[in-house]
C-alpha cells in the first residue's frame, strides 16, 4: 500500500519501490482497499529485497518491526529509516466477518497514507 500512495500522490518527487524479506503476492484485500480510494495497485508486484537491493536507493524505509529487525545491508550508501504500521493481515487474521477484517486494512491503508503525505520532507 505505501509504493501505492507514493506512486499516487508522490510521483514527481518519490521514485517508489516494494519489497520484504518474504515474497507473499499482492494481498487481495489491500487491493480492494486502496481500489476503494482511487488508486491501483494491481501493476505492482510482491518482490524480495534481494530483486532490489542493487538500486541505488537515498532511503529504505521499513514499515513493518520484522523488517525493521531484519533489514538486509543494501550495497550502495542508503539511509534505512523505520516508520513502522500494523500488519493488516495479521490484525484481520482474528476478524469474525469480512467487513471487520477491511477495517483493519483501511485503517492501515490511512496511516500509511498520512506518512506517504509528508514525504520527502519527514526523511530529512
Amino acid at each position: 500500500m505505501a509504493e501505492g500512495w507514493a506512486r499516487h500522490l508522490k510521483s514527481n518527487s518519490i521514485q517508489a519501490f516494494s519489497a520484504g524479506l518474504e515474497a507473499h503476492g499482492l494481498n487481495p484485500n489491500a487491493v480492494r482497499v486502496m481500489q476503494e480510494v482511487g488508486v491501483d495497485i494491481l501493476s505492482q508486484k510482491s518482490q524480495t529485497v534481494e530483486e532490489v537491493e542493487t538500486i541505488p536507493f537515498d532511503f529504505v524505509i521499513t514499515v513493518c518491526g520484522h523488517a525493521d529487525e531484519h533489514c538486509p545491508v543494501f550495497s550502495c550508501s542508503t539511509r534505512v529509516v523505520h516508520f513502522g504500521f500494523e500488519d493488516p493481515p495479521k490484525l484481520a487474521k482474528n476478524a469474525e466477518t469480512e467487513a471487520e477484517a477491511l477495517n483493519h486494512y483501511r485503517r492501515v491503508r490511512d496511516e500509511i497514507l498520512t506518512f506517504v503525505e509528508t514525504l520527502p520532507e519527514a526523511l530529512s
